[in-house]
This record gives structure tokens, C-alpha cells and sequence, in this order.
């Protein structure tokens, strides 16, 4: 069972998505939150797998929200998607540098949705299509750092953390490696922890900021 928290200062979005997220087999909203202290206290008493955080909220916002579930110990397994109505490039680069696994506007069809809950769930990194054009616009807008950050990884994990920033999934990944599953899990567990990522989505961000990954034409709009 996926369990949910919901952060949001709109009564109304938080039933919609409690509606929506109650009707399916395997998911469980725990909690809801109406600002972001609320919300990382909610975290906290009930260890959700998800938390789905709206970004402008009073108090604190989601951002800091976020920053403050990533920043816990106690939270490790719980997996913060930013959800709002701005598609807004400095938005994705903080949520994303706070520690959120994914970012999801809110006109996302339902199925999409449900299937974004589901993939973070898994620990892997969510970004929809228009966000990941707008966070690849940025890193081709600026200097790319530099990459001694990455000398304590292998090959085979420097292979494997370009196919993550891709947006590859392990079973892809594997694919394209030619190797198994596990052995592609392995690789990027292992980048994940040499990089001190704390899930999918802060390697991507890793990859592109150390210019390891260089945007293609056509990732570019």
C-alpha cells in the first residue's frame, strides 16, 4: 500500500486528490496539511511514502517544505512530489535542489497522476515532459560545474547515471548496458550514494550540472 500525504491550502484540490487517490487499490491518503509546517510535522507523525506538496502555500511554502522532509533522517523513505499550477523554471531547479523526486502541474490528466504517485513511490525520478524541456533550458543557459565531482564513480556508473538523466528506468537502463535489472539498480544505488543523492531526481540534477550530460537539440524546445 502507497501511503500519501497531502500539502495544500486549498480544501477543495486536497479532496479532489483524496477523491481520486482513495479510489485505487493500492493507495492510502494518511493525512492532509493545509501550509508547510503543517505538513512536515504530518510527515513526521506519519512516515508517508509520498507527500504531495503544493509550492505557494502561507507559512511556509513548499519549497522549504520540502527542504525540511529531505533534510530528516527520520524521512528518508518518504518521497516529496511538488505539485502547483506554474511550470516555472526557478520553481523545478529549487524543488529539485531541495530534495523533491519529482514536479507535477496541476491540469496532469488523472491517469497521469495516479501513474506519477505510483513511479515515485518506486523511487524513481518524476518530471513531466514540458517541465524537463524548461530544467534542460536552464543548464544549457549557464556553465556547466565542474566534474570532480564524479571521479569517485566507475565507468560502468558513469554509463548508468547519463542513462538515469535520460530518464531511463532500470529495466531500460539494463537494456541499453546489457547487462540484468539488478545489476543497473546496483550501478545507480551505488552513484546515488558515492554522489550523496538522495534519490533519481537529484542524480539528474548531478549529471547536468557537472555538464556530464549535454543537452540534445532536440531536448532544447
Amino acid at each position: 500500500m502507497i501511503r500519501v500525504l497531502l500539502v495544500d491550502d486549498q480544501p477543495l484540490i486536497r479532496s479532489g486528490f483524496r477523491a481520486l487517490l482513495d479510489a485505487e487499490d493500492d493507495i492510502e491518503v494518511v493525512a492532509e496539511a493545509s501550509n508547510g509546517a503543517e505538513g512536515v510535522a504530518r510527515a513526521r507523525e506519519h512516515r508517508p511514502d509520498i507527500a504531495l506538496v503544493d509550492v505557494q502555500m502561507p507559512e511556509v511554502d513548499g519549497i522549504e517544505a520540502t527542504r525540511r522532509i529531505a533534510a530528516d533522517p527520520d524521512l528518508a523513505g518518504t518521497h516529496v512530489v511538488i505539485v502547483t499550477n506554474y511550470g516555472l523554471d526557478e520553481y523545478v531547479f529549487h524543488a529539485l535542489k531541495a530534495g523533491a523526486a519529482g514536479f507535477l502541474v496541476k491540469d496532469v490528466e488523472p491517469e497521469d497522476f495516479l501513474h506519477a504517485v505510483r513511479v515515485a513511490a518506486r523511487g524513481d525520478a518524476l518530471l513531466a515532459p514540458s517541465i524537463t524541456r524548461r530544467l534542460i533550458d536552464r543548464y544549457v543557459s549557464q556553465p556547466p560545474r565542474p566534474k570532480q565531482c564524479l571521479d569517485q564513480l566507475t565507468n560502468r556508473e558513469r554509463e548508468a547515471l547519463v542513462l538515469v538523466a535520460r530518464g531511463l528506468s532500470n529495466d531500460e537502463i539494463a537494456a541499453a548496458m546489457v547487462i540484468s535489472p539488478l545489476t543497473a539498480k546496483t550501478h545507480v544505488n551505488r552513484a546515488m550514494a558515492k554522489l550523496h543523492a538522495r534519490d533519481r531526481a537529484q542524480l539528474v540534477v548531478i549529471a547536468y550540472e557537472s555538464g556530464l550530460v549535454v543537452p540534445r537539440p532536440s531536448e532544447r524546445g
